[in-house]
């Protein structure tokens, strides 16, 4: 279970990737509620600024809660969170684990994971990495054209659960919970 709280005065940098990810789907939310109308945003025209207004001139929306206009316009038109359940690993695509050749078919040295079942042992990647522009990022040789554009891309290879199950980790990612009572990213 995920604290609400943080930890010390702001939140770490896990703290807030696990809060980004669960809240990335309230970017598409605030896109269908813009269009319907339902956010605060400068008015283009006195026609807008009418539509806010109740038949006696009183604004429509109000109190502590009500939406506001932001602080500055925002730089980013579009996010896209590519979730691929089912996808392939990240250590075949974009998180090259050394460490996994030299351990390739054995059991994780002093782990005892706690699973439904007994797991095989590790498996290295049967791909080659390279580096790729600028940044250096390395990248399999699946995707070659990725490599080509990886400065444009950010890949994140922080991420972390206590979870060793995909179903309840995956649940955790995009909820912030392992149970699936909460709403999750698509839901809207």
């Amino acid at each position: 279970m995920i604290s609400r709280l943080p930890s010390g005065d702001c939140y770490s940098r896990r703290e807030s990737l696990q809060r980004l990810g669960a809240g990335v789907g309230l970017l598409g939310l605030a896109s269908v509620l813009a269009q319907d109308g339902c956010l605060a945003d400068s008015p283009s025209s006195d026609q807008d600024a009418q539509r806010r207004l109740g038949a006696d001139g009183i604004s429509t929306i109000s109190g502590p809660l009500a939406p506001r206009a932001p602080h500055f316009a925002p730089r980013a038109k579009y996010v896209i969170h590519l979730f691929m359940n089912g996808g392939p690993s990240q250590v075949d695509t974009f998180d090259p684990k050394p460490a996994l050749e030299k351990y390739n078919g054995q059991r994780p040295p002093g782990a005892e994971l706690k699973t439904e079942r007994r797991t095989g042992g590790l498996l290295m990647s049967p791909f080659a990495f390279r580096r790729y522009g600028e940044s250096g990022i390395e990248v399999s040789d699946l995707f070659p054209q990725i490599g080509s554009c990886i400065d444009d891309i950010c890949v994140i290879r922080s991420m972390h659960t206590n979870i060793p199950n995909h179903e309840p980790s995956l649940l955790m990612m995009n909820s912030g919970e392992t149970q699936p009572t909460r709403p999750a990213m698509g839901s809207w």
